[in-house]
């Protein structure tokens, strides 16, 4: 079975991602459903000869080593994909993932100026949450995009693999993949400030290293990038300090209140007209507020009530945009409750805006 074929049809389908395991068919992930790629049944050797196949020579060790490697791959005509080969039940498993030809804009993807504007910010940390596959690298990559076309600045990416490339436009891009360009991220961070950045993006939060980084570069005038998997603004919160043990938590409190610019979380909805998916977004803007309920940690919890009331400076909760892409007929009503983060009180908003009276215009 040829993966460069499947992976062709992949890219007609539509499908964002492409799993091969030992015993199954193909399965491709379109909209958010897997469904089969072919009728072929894939064995031992297949999905063995096609790791051999994609893994580079960089990584082939660490496969060997941990069972599991990431990188990215590039098939000429085809596109570029970010793979993750795994072993599960002493078999090879290929999970790959179709990286986008061009960087959409922002307002392409649907976010409002406020998140234009975070990417706009001269230093401090602005963060990009969701569940897997809800778009985190495409959004990231969307506002190192922007940057690029509208300063001239010096931007480095770490990323795990280097998924969407930049060519140097007004700015200068410079992209490090860790276990090719840098050994590993904490090398990476060690050195990144000897290379005059002005931005810094980091593909992932993963420890608390990393966020101690992140924050320090943050605090001395960079603009930090990051994302973790979080699925709103304050469980975003709380996992950093999770990171940390229990004495360092008021530390940790003041310095993320200071440096932080912003959380932008998003979930991917199906349209209400079958036409793919768009993104549902909670967006968090530091200002005196949210720092002092990131610094209290009995008012923490109060960050999701500064979102519904800070429309000011462009803050929205989850349940305020999918209530509003549910009015605008963008989502059914269905999808927005299931995607509500208090689903009984998106049921409440939506029926009591059904309930209102319709305006009817003056005779002339």
């Amino acid at each position: 079975m040829d993966i460069e074929e499947l992976l062709r049809v992949a890219v007609e389908a539509g499908a964002s991602d492409l799993h091969l395991k030992v015993d199954n068919t193909p399965m491709l992930r379109v909209e958010g459903r897997l469904v089969p790629a072919s009728h072929d049944v894939l064995t031992e050797d297949d999905t063995a000869e096609m790791a051999s196949r994609l893994i580079p020579p960089s990584r082939a060790q660490q496969f060997i080593d941990r069972g599991e490697t990431d990188f990215a791959y590039e098939f000429g005509s085809v596109g570029r994909f970010r793979v993750n080969a795994f072993r599960q039940q002493e078999t090879v498993s290929l999970a790959m993932r179709r990286v986008l030809p061009e960087v959409p804009s922002l307002p392409e993807l649907g976010f409002p100026p406020v998140v234009r504007r975070l990417a706009d910010e001269p230093h401090g940390l602005v963060l990009v949450t969701g569940r897997t596959g809800s778009g985190k690298t495409t959004t990231l990559a969307s506002m190192i995009d922007h940057i690029n076309r509208t300063k001239d600045k010096h931007i480095v990416t770490i990323e795990d693999p280097v998924e969407i490339r930049h060519s140097d436009i007004r700015s200068l891009v410079s992209q490090r993949e860790v276990g090719t360009d840098t050994a590993d991220f904490r090398t990476a961070l060690k050195m990144v400030l000897r290379q005059d950045p002005d931005v810094i993006l980091i593909g992932e939060m993963r420890d608390a290293e990393t966020v101690w980084a992140a924050l320090a570069a943050a605090e001395t005038g960079h603009l930090v990038l990051s994302s973790l998997h979080t699925v709103n603004a304050t469980e975003t919160v709380n996992r950093i300090l999770d990171f940390f043990p229990a004495h360092q938590h008021l530390q940790v409190r003041s310095s993320l209140a200071a440096a932080l610019r912003g959380i932008v979380s998003q979930r991917l909805l199906p349209r209400a007209d079958g036409e793919g998916r768009l993104p549902a977004i909670e967006v968090l803007v530091g200002n005196g507020r949210v720092f002092d309920r990131i610094v209290a940690p009995d008012r923490t919890t109060e960050l999701e009530e500064v979102m519904a009331g800070g429309e000011y400076y462009g803050m929205q909760t989850f349940d305020q945009h999918v209530v509003a892409l549910y009015r605008e007929g963008r989502i059914t009503r269905q999808v927005a409750i299931g995607a509500a983060t208090h689903p009984h009180d998106v049921n409440l908003a939506i029926e009591a805006g059904e309930a209102e009276p319709t305006q009817v215009a003056a005779p002339a």
